[in-house]
């Protein structure tokens, strides 16, 4: 894996704004609200896709949920159109996107994996829920479970 570019940084943060500019005002009439929290994008890495080509996935933290992405690694490349679905392979297993347009410009396939944030107490704990989360859907199976080994 390589490193992100100052561009893939800056469509990162976008992504971050968009949601927050679209949803945070309707957000915050939600029960699972938690106003410790900001959307963030976090621990994206570069990924080839045999059915997507190169894409950027990685998780977006929001004061409500927190998303599994995926977005095209070039900027100028085709945007997701709302609705549409598709099937993300990681090593860890196959999971359902669906488009979501957020503003102007920015798309991303995306998959709710934890709808209710309340009981985070910081952006830092939030950090962490993402990277163990991205730790995982990268890992295969395989590689998640340790051989047992018995003292003989």
């Amino acid at each position: 894996m390589h490193a992100l570019t100052p561009d893939q940084y800056q469509r990162l943060r976008r992504l971050a704004e968009a949601w927050t500019a679209s949803h945070l005002r309707e957000s915050k009439s939600l029960p699972q609200f938690n106003p410790l929290l900001a959307a963030d994008a976090l621990c994206f890495q570069c990924y080839r896709l045999p059915e997507h080509g190169e894409q950027l996935v990685g998780a977006l933290v929001t004061p409500v949920s927190l998303w599994l992405v995926m977005l095209p690694e070039r900027a100028n490349a085709p945007l997701p159109v709302a609705g549409e679905r598709c099937t993300l392979t990681l090593p860890s297993g196959r999971y359902p996107m669906e488009a979501v347009e957020l503003g102007d410009e920015v798309a991303c396939w995306r998959l709710i994996l934890l709808d209710d944030l309340t009981d985070v107490a910081s952006r830092q704990d939030a950090s962490r829920l993402a990277q163990r989360l991205m730790e995982r859907v990268m890992r295969s199976d395989e590689s998640a479970q340790a051989p047992s080994q018995s003292g003989a």
